[in-house]
Parts: structure tokens; C-alpha cells; sequence
């Protein structure tokens, strides 16, 4: 039986890219939840639980690089952004395959390096899968397709992270690498292997080497970016912006996997705790875009970013209350049992976060929209949104290694207050269209 071709309809269309954007979410979610967990639950230090999910997020931050790539190493035949979604979909698989008998504990240096490849095939593929939507996608698809990417992309992270856990006490740790790369693969046999991509428009005469080709558009892109983030004051306060935390971030990096194992909760419940905390993030992350267009977007955002501190150093205090401030190796036979108050606080602390952090994350990327010069809008856009990759890799680093020395109180203040830092900076952040609604609308 031949499978369709699911470009040729606009239903089709949208699952295609609905199931593209899943397969983003998969790995990202395996190994910043599942894998993250499992790592303390068999003793690893929050130092090195942070460094290790800080370090999976290194190739979102610098996905633009691969840009070039993509648009000079194609073909035609097999299709210009269809060849690199398939071959990533299948490096994927293999460097899954490849990490399933490393053994985390003994040899984490080198686990790292393979599951940052395994993200590295990932984010390259987002730069396809984007490349060719914009490619087939009509204007008056585009709102609804990208809607439902994202939606893709939360249901990726809840099958890698949450659907992982709840089948470790049945599986084992080492069968659910092959659940990931069973449901990574059937996408690429029913979904992308199928897929018959229109020809783009004729390739400019190549001067020179290939790589030659590469250099020179890497080389336009540093140019065109270094003219749009100096054209405006917005502009260039934008990177400084990107580059700063995004309100509170460590009850959804590695602290809340850390503190999850600590305080007693099996994979059952934490694979609970990351599906409810997906649903939600994704529910508010509508929501936050719909009030920011009514209310104005930097005045929401501010309220999100300060509402994201709130749990972390509502949760701080309360540990404070119980004692509970220092890591506790969960693997010690006479390791103290939290309270009931201690653990219910973490369970509400976490899902008034995810509230928070749904609402300013597409409010947030509406902004850098806002302030882009259209004319040079995917170099821009892209480079702000490599930056807070970058930002989330190094919070995740850092915290861990804070955790370690100071405990969890002192880190999730601190993350709380660094932060806010980046409010100040929204009264800058205007960009021409804005300052002239300005006059009638204040902001």
C-alpha cells in the first residue's frame, strides 16, 4: 500500500508538520525529564544533572549555523528539505541506539556528547522542517500550522519525558530507547519518507566549492544580522534582552527533576507532574499571546515574568520552614522522609510555574517580532531565539552547581531575582510600529 503524499492537501499539510514538530519534542523531552531523573534517582549530583541538561540545549542555541547547510547541500531529486528531515530523523535514531548500553553513571562525559548529537540531528531538522514550510505553506495556513507545531512540540516532550517514566517500572530504563526511536521512526516511514516536495524556484549559478558556498552565506548572515541588531535602539537592546533569563526558569530545568527524585516521588508521579505541567504550559502559552495583544505585550510580560518568580521563592521558603536545604543523595539508606506539606508545596509550586511560563512564552517570541526590521526577519528573528536557547543552557548549568554549594533555597531566590532583571529593559523594547500606536494606545 503507497502512503500519501500529505503536502498535496491542506489537511495533510498541517499533520505533516503537526507530526514533524513532535519528533523535535521527543528526544528533548527523553532526555531533559526521563533520562535527568534517572540520573539522580542512581546518584549523579545536581552539578552534574545541570551541566548535562544545560548542554543539550547548546545546539538550539546555535541551530542558525547549520542554515547554510541545509540550503547548500541539497538535492533536488530527493527533495531540497525532505533529504535533511529524513537523514536527521535517522541519525536520531541511530545516536539513540547508540547511547542505550552507555552506562550515565561511569561515563557521563561521553553519554553527554552522544545525546548532544542526538540534539544536534534534532535542531538541524527544525531548520528543515521550517525551511520547508515556509516553502508550502500558504499564507492563510500559517497562523493554524504554527499553532499546531508547537502543540507537536509539547506532545513530543510529554511522550519522550512523561510517557518514558510512566513505562520505566514496567520496561526497564534501557527498552524505552527503542519506545523513542519506534515512535521517531514510524514518523519518518509514514510521514516524511512519503513526502513529495515541490521544487523550489532555480538554484543561482555556485561559484566556487561547496564550501565555499556555506562560508559565504554564514558570512551574510553575521553582515545582515550585525545591520539589523545596530538599526534601532530596540534592536540592540533586544540581544541584551535575549541574552538574559526569561523570569524564573529552575522549576523547569534540572532542579525540579533533582528535588522530584529527593522529596519521594516515583516515575510514576513525576512523569504525572511533567504531562500536567506540559498541558497547562501549553493551554496559557494561547492564552498569554491573545491577553498580550489586548493589554499590550510588554506590560503582560512583565506581570508573567514576575509571576514566575513567585513559586520558586514561595517554595524556597517553605523549605527553609522544613529544613530541607541541601541535596539529599536519594540512594541513602536512612535518608529523611519530607513532609506531606513540603511535597504538596512542590507539586503547586511547579504547576503555578507552568502557568506563568506558558503565558510568556509565545508572548515573549511576539515581541521579537515586534522589534525585527522586516527586511532581514528570519537572520534577526532566528538569531534572538538561538539566544534564549543559549540562555536556557547556561541557567541549567549554573543552577546546578549552585544547588550543590548554597542548596535549593539560595539558588531558586537567586534565579528569581536574576529573573526580573530583564523587566527593566521592556520600556526600550519598541519597535517603529509600536511607538506610533504609542500616541493612542499606551502602553
Amino acid at each position: 500500500m503507497r502512503l500519501p503524499n500529505l503536502l498535496a492537501t491542506k489537511v495533510g499539510r498541517l499533520s505533516a508538520f503537526f507530526a514533524l514538530y513532535m519528533t523535535e519534542g521527543i528526544p528533548l523531552g527523553f532526555t531533559a525529564t526521563a533520562i535527568a531523573t534517572q540520573m539522580r534517582r542512581q546518584g549523579l549530583g545536581p552539578a552534574e544533572i545541570g551541566a548535562f541538561v544545560g548542554t543539550l540545549y547548546l545546539p538550539w542555541a546555535f541551530k542558525w549555523v547549520v542554515g547554510p547547510f541545509v540550503d547548500v547541500l541539497s538535492s533536488d531529486r530527493f527533495g531540497r528539505r525532505r533529504m535533511w528531515i529524513v537523514l536527521t530523523q535517522v541519525m536520531m535514531v541511530i545516536t539513540l541506539m547508540a547511547a542505550m548500553p552507555v552506562n550515565f553513571t561511569t561515563e557521563l562525559k561521553f553519554f553527554t556528547f552522544v545525546i548532544m548529537l542526538l540534539n544536534t540531528f534534532a535542531a538541524t531538522q527544525d531548520v528543515a522542517i521550517d525551511a520547508l514550510a515556509v516553502n508550502v505553506l500558504s499564507e492563510q495556513e500559517r497562523g493554524l500550522a504554527n499553532g499546531l507545531m508547537f502543540a507537536g512540540a509539547y506532545l513530543g516532550q510529554a511522550l519522550g519525558g512523561s510517557g518514558v517514566l510512566f513505562l520505566i517500572p514496567f520496561t526497564g530504563l534501557p527498552a524505552t530507547y527503542v519506545f523513542v526511536a519506534a515512535v521517531l521512526m514510524s514518523v519518518t516511514l509514514v510521514v516524511a519518507l512519503p513526502m513529495r516536495e515541490p521544487k523550489g524556484p532555480p538554484r543561482p549559478p555556485r561559484e566556487g566549492s561547496l564550501l565555499g558556498s556555506v562560508g559565504r552565506e554564514i558570512g551574510g548572515f553575521t553582515r545582515d544580522a550585525y545591520r539589523a541588531f545596530t538599526g534601532t535602539r530596540a534592536a540592540w537592546v533586544g540581544v541584551i534582552f535575549a541574552l538574559l533569563p526569561a523570569g524564573a526558569y529552575g522549576l523547569s530545568l534540572a532542579l525540579q527533576s533533582n528535588l522530584a527524585v529527593e522529596l519521594g516521588l516515583d516515575d510514576n508521579a513525576i512523569g504525572r507532574l511533567a504531562l500536567a505541567s506540559t498541558v497547562i504550559s501549553a493551554v496559557f502559552c494561547v492564552a498569554g499571546g491573545w491577553l498580550s495583544d489586548r493589554f499590550g505585550r510588554r506590560r503582560m510580560l512583565a506581570l508573567y515574568f514576575i509571576g514566575t518568580a513567585i513559586p520558586g521563592v514561595w517554595l524556597a521558603w517553605i523549605m527553609s520552614r522544613h529544613g530541607w536545604i541541601m541535596p539529599i543523595d536519594p540512594q541513602l539508606p536512612d535518608r529523611p522522609i519530607p513532609a506531606a506539606g513540603l511535597v504538596a508545596a512542590f507539586w503547586t509550586a511547579c504547576l503555578v510555574f507552568s502557568v506563568f511560563q506558558g503565558l510568556m512564552y509565545g508572548t515573549k517570541a511576539a515581541l521579537f517580532m515586534d522589534i525585527t526590521t522586516p527586511a532581514v526577519a528570519a537572520t534577526q528573528f532566528t538569531a534572538y531565539m538561538a539566544m534564549s536557547n543559549f540562555v536556557i543552557s547556561y541557567s541549567a548549568t549554573w543552577q546546578g552547581y549552585a544547588i550543590d554549594r548554597f542548596g535549593y533555597p539560595v539558588t531558586l531566590v537567586a534565579d528569581a531575582a536574576f529573573g526580573l532583571v530583564c523587566i527593566l529593559l521592556l520600556p526600550f523594547m519598541v519597535g517603529k510600529q509600536s511607538r506610533a500606536a504609542a500616541v493612542q494606545v499606551p502602553d
